[in-house]
């Protein structure tokens, strides 16, 4: 069984016991967690829609971390205009612990 959940802004496809990278939560670590899924999938049983009102997709904090750093410049010729900026997004690992198909 897997669930694709909505995580942000972006979609994640997960399976019970699986660690997933998410964008930061302020929950403490081993805070349980519960995502709505987007998409049931069983075998060959689909659920999706008004039919998935009440499935949850638990999940625990295992802790922060920190993705690649990004560097930019933005530069304009013959005129003394030069920027540079960079930026590090921070996540929260999370371990995927249930997946319910009803509450």
């Amino acid at each position: 069984m897997y669930a694709v959940i909505r995580v942000g802004t972006s979609q994640e496809r997960v399976t019970e016991g699986q660690v997933v990278r998410v964008d930061l939560r302020s929950e403490e670590n081993d805070a349980e967690i519960q995502f709505e899924p987007v998409l049931l999938v069983d075998g060959d049983n689909v659920v999706a829609g008004p039919a998935l009102k009440g499935a949850m997709v638990t999940a625990k904090i295992i802790g922060q971390e920190k993705g690649p750093k990004i560097r930019a410049l933005t530069y304009k010729a013959k005129s003394i205009q030069r920027r540079r900026w960079g930026h590090r997004q921070h996540y929260s690992t999370v371990e995927i612990t249930k997946i319910s198909p009803k509450a």
